[in-house]
């Protein structure tokens, strides 16, 4: 499916769709071991936050199936109906008895979902699943998410780095003249997505200075930054890790707390489409710091 969408001490040391999971979200969570770690108040409800999203009953643990539309309708084992997509947008068409809520509607027989944005998606209600509907490289896609999928009841919690202050380093944001549009691979082969880059942070790290570009993070004047390090696919997840910036200051000041390194979704299942890093953000040193290898992948 191909398509383009808009040290040893510190080894030692060492996201509409949202608005039906919510209304769902009164299934009981799975047990899970609650990973034993030291660290200021604040960093731990950081990553217990971090946790929670994701062993949510329809978090991503919670997928069942990454099903990839066309104009043949198809129905899968995990959801209700057959599903198409076309120029239109994604469209299911309900047996007698099969009933979806959407936007807290029950809908039977066809419902049309219409275009969604790129790295949309809504929700639709099945039991106790959601249905999520979405667009990825200018497909259609389904992904259910059952709250019992083995995945999420098996989840154990993920490893992690004590924090270290030395790893909360101040950076200096640099605005683009103009956002510029950055092509990026993800997880799934042959599949790109597209930011529109609005500058680059520039840091420095034991001595060495560097630069990351920048995405869009979620709302607020929050920056996104993907990267990889000289720990990936050591002890830290090999495709990428993702660290959230708060909005730089007047001065373009910007703390990069690299304690806050956190695993995409794709780095515990191969049903997620997760953006990969940008070239220029492959760093050549070991960032030990952060969220490791997911016991799913072979982490400890």
């Amino acid at each position: 499916m191909v398509g383009v969408a808009h040290g040893r001490r510190g080894q030692r040391a060492c996201l509409r769709v949202a608005d039906a999971l919510h209304r769902a979200r009164g299934v009981a969570r799975g047990r899970r071991q609650v990973v034993a770690l030291e660290g200021s108040d604040d960093w731990l409800d950081w990553y217990r936050a971090h946790e929670d999203r994701l062993a949510d009953p329809h978090g991503f643990l919670a997928i069942t199936g990454l099903h990839w539309l066309d104009g043949r309708p198809r129905r899968f084992p995990d959801a209700p109906g057959a599903w198409h997509s076309g120029r239109d947008g994604v469209v299911v068409v309900l047996d007698e008895g099969e009933e979806l809520v959407v936007g807290g509607t029950p809908v039977r027989g066809e419902h049309r979902f219409g275009v969604l944005a790129e790295r949309g998606g809504v929700g639709a209600v099945w039991g106790d699943a959601v249905i999520e509907v979405a667009k990825r490289g200018g497909h259609g896609i389904v992904r259910p998410r059952h709250p019992d999928a083995p995945l999420r009841t098996a989840f154990a919690g993920t490893p992690a780095c004590s924090p270290d202050p030395r790893w909360a380093v101040t950076g200096r944001y640099v605005p683009f003249d103009e956002p510029r549009p950055t092509t990026v691979g993800a997880a799934v082969e042959g599949l790109e997505h597209v930011y529109d880059a609005p500058g680059r942070i520039e840091f420095e790290l034991g001595g060495r200075e560097f630069a990351l570009t920048a995405f869009p993070g979620h709302g607020g004047g929050r920056l996104m930054v993907l990267f990889t390090d000289a720990t990936s696919g050591v002890t830290t997840y090999a495709a990428s890790r993702v660290l959230t910036v708060g909005p730089p200051a007047a001065d373009g000041t910007v703390l990069l707390d690299f304690n806050r390194a956190a695993n995409l979704p794709c780095a515990y299942t191969d049903l997620a489409t997760c953006p990969l890093p940008p070239a220029a953000n492959r760093l050549p040193v070991a960032i030990e710091a952060g969220l490791k290898i997911p016991r799913e992948r072979g982490g400890s």
